[in-house]
């Protein structure tokens, strides 16, 4: 157990962080090396064992601490009240820049489309067509006041949209839903942040200022069991696609594979941005090289690009 947990910290401090955030990487570079630390998270279930969760936790306490030594000994100190917070809370990171690694699939669809996405959170990725995006060789801007803007790198093959799409209705699912209207779950999405991401975290307020304007109708519930439902109070006149980003990973294997089949039996498009790991299958499909550091996006079952996993970056294959 003790193992894994530490081979599970340096991988997110050398695959995740290294390149996105220093502190983070100190943080949980030392806590693969403290055996106290790894003992405590070792009392958890293994879902909340997570890193992202843990360094917003010890965020919501003491703020971004010095070093990783530092960090180490917050948490063995502190236990008793980083514990609970841990228990009660989980990782609902939502990241809007995702929705500039959405834009090339949805130019793609017959409009008006009908946006579902599952392990919503507070539903900010439901507004790809509020938002403003440039790619370099194509900018999107959108109508809406101070919208956030999106800077993604794309390679030459990715198919730009020409326009933003035109979305007749969005919905979401998520086990514990945010409320865009109640300033502590705001706040908590906005701890989610990494500290060094002062961008991410001023497009992250914009976009909860545009999803304040019109919310998004969210359901709380299983993503699995409550899919079906979901679709079926979606307008049936329109392109259905139902996404997910960074959410899969967190299901055990066999209900990664029971939404799957659920999909399948739908008539919908299925848009799928996760690390290579929650599909190998899907993987093992695609003739470029997948690695640990990147998403994989893929449509219906196959692979179309790797992007960055806030949304900076589109490699189509």
């Amino acid at each position: 157990m003790l193992e894994e947990l530490k081979q599970r910290y340096l991988n997110f401090a050398e695959f995740e962080a290294r390149n996105y955030s220093p502190s983070y990487w100190s943080f949980t570079t030392a806590v693969a090396d403290d055996a106290r630390v790894l003992e405590l998270l070792a009392t958890l279930p293994r879902a909340k064992q997570q890193p992202n969760l843990l360094l917003a936790v010890v965020r919501l306490l003491h703020g971004v601490v010095g070093s990783g030594r530092e960090f180490c000994h917050v948490v063995t100190r502190d236990w008793d009240r980083i514990q609970p917070e841990i228990l009660a809370r989980s990782t609902q990171t939502n990241e809007p820049a995702r929705c500039a690694v959405l834009l090339p699939v949805l130019a793609g669809l017959a409009e008006p489309i009908v946006l579902i996405e599952v392990g919503t959170s507070a539903g900010l990725c439901l507004f790809p067509d509020k938002y403003t995006y440039d790619y370099g060789r194509v900018q999107l801007v959108s109508g809406e006041s101070a919208a956030p803007a999106f800077s993604c790198e794309v390679n030459k093959k990715t198919p730009l949209p020409s326009k933003l799409p035109e979305i007749s209705w969005r919905g979401g699912i998520d086990i514990h839903p945010l409320s865009v209207m109640d300033e502590q779950d705001m706040e908590w999405l906005r701890l989610l942040v990494w500290p060094e991401h002062t961008e991410r975290l001023e497009n992250l307020n914009r976009a909860i200022q545009v999803a304040k304007k019109s919310p998004a109708e969210i359901l709380e519930g299983d993503l699995v069991a409550g899919l079906e439902a979901l679709v079926s109070r979606a307008p049936g006149d329109a392109s259905t696609v139902v996404f997910h980003s960074a959410v899969l990973a967190y299901l055990p294997v066999g209900e990664r594979e029971a939404f799957r089949r659920i999909v399948a039996d739908l008539d919908l498009t299925w848009i799928s941005n996760e690390h290579p790991s929650v599909f190998p299958d899907i993987v093992n499909q695609s003739t470029v090289e997948v690695t640990p550091d990147r998403f994989l996006l893929a449509v219906d079952g196959t692979p179309v690009a790797m992007t960055g996993p806030h949304g900076q970056s589109i490699d189509w294959f």
